[in-house]
């Protein structure tokens, strides 16, 4: 089942224009109808709460109420409606296929709405190893710093066993593993570390816990983060490095219910990968974390937190 990652999210929110303007500051682009796309057409899709056309909410705290997974080709959207009306409804409208999952996420499988990007990625000069060529400068004067793709998004779960043998029916693969706490899956149709991550929780908290989208590199998602919070955004954890997967990070509390990252430079891996298993912790969660501070200049004032 050629499963590619997902296309949208789709929220179901208390203040829709707070969530509105939260996108648009984020680097999302209005692509109408209340749908915010990133530069390959996925995106986060807004629904009053009570919209009547939303499937049902969790019954916790989450806002979320939708995850629409895009898929490469018929012969899979095929395969995955056969695998599912095995065990529970499913309906097929519009070339949409909807079902619901073990642990009660909704779930909608598409021929994905992604376009092929043709952008590159950053570039680092080192010693034995220089990617720019000369004069080719690493900062451009304007570096717009939008995000790129739709990445992955993070489940609190009751059951993360059971859940993650729902995924494994649908071609999803773990890539690696923190002991008692869930897997990290990728699906078929992507080399990306993971699309999907799952944490186990108790029964209450069941909902989204963070998305992200994907940027062209460390330096994007330091600048579009500075940006964020110098637009009054709160940071939540971040500027870092993850250690299963790579990816850089910088996580923002939002009003989706959710936090909210931005990401970076996500290793790849493909069948012949050997998942990892480790305890979780603040050392394998992360190889470092950094603090945001506002921007200085030798010759000034030293700044905050600085030693005198």
């Amino acid at each position: 089942m050629n499963i590619i990652g997902p296309d949208a999210l789709v929220f179901g929110v208390d203040d829709l224009p707070a969530c509105r303007q939260y996108l648009l500051d984020y680097g999302l682009k209005d692509g109408g109808g209340d749908r915010f796309e990133a530069l390959d057409g996925t995106a986060i899709v807004l629904r009053a709460k009570d919209d009547a056309t939303l499937p049902a909410a969790m019954g916790t705290a989450s806002l979320l109420r939708e995850t629409v997974y895009g898929v490469a080709d018929a012969a899979s959207l095929d395969a995955i409606e056969a695998e599912l009306r095995r065990d529970r409804e499913v309906s097929r409208r519009d070339g949409v296929v909807r079902s619901v999952d073990d642990m009660g996420f909704a779930l909608a499988f598409q021929l994905t709405v992604r376009r092929p990007l043709q952008l590159a990625a950053e570039r680092v000069n080192g010693p034995g190893h220089a990617q720019r060529a000369p004069n080719e400068l690493g900062l451009p004067p304007e570096l717009p710093a939008l995000p790129r793709s739709l990445s992955h998004v993070v489940y609190f779960v009751p059951d993360a066993a059971k859940a993650e043998a729902f995924y494994h029916r649908l071609g999803f693969v773990c890539t690696d593993r923190f002991t008692g706490v869930g897997p990290f899956l990728r699906p078929a149709g992507t080399l990306d570390h993971h699309t999907l991550f799952m944490i186990q929780t108790p029964p209450f908290m069941k909902g989204c816990e963070h998305f992200t989208f994907h940027m062209g590199g460390p330096t994007e998602l330091l600048l579009a983060g500075t940006r964020f919070v110098e637009k009054g955004y709160q940071s939540f954890w971040g500027p870092g490095r993850h250690r299963f997967g790579s990816n850089w990070f910088w996580y923002f509390n939002s009003p989706l219910g959710c936090h909210v990252e931005y990401d970076a430079d996500m290793d790849l891996h493909d069948e012949r990968w050997a998942a990892r298993e480790v305890p979780m912790g603040a050392d394998a969660s992360q190889l470092f974390l950094f603090q945001y501070r506002e921007k200085w200049a030798p010759g000034g004032p030293p700044p905050p937190g600085a030693a005198h």
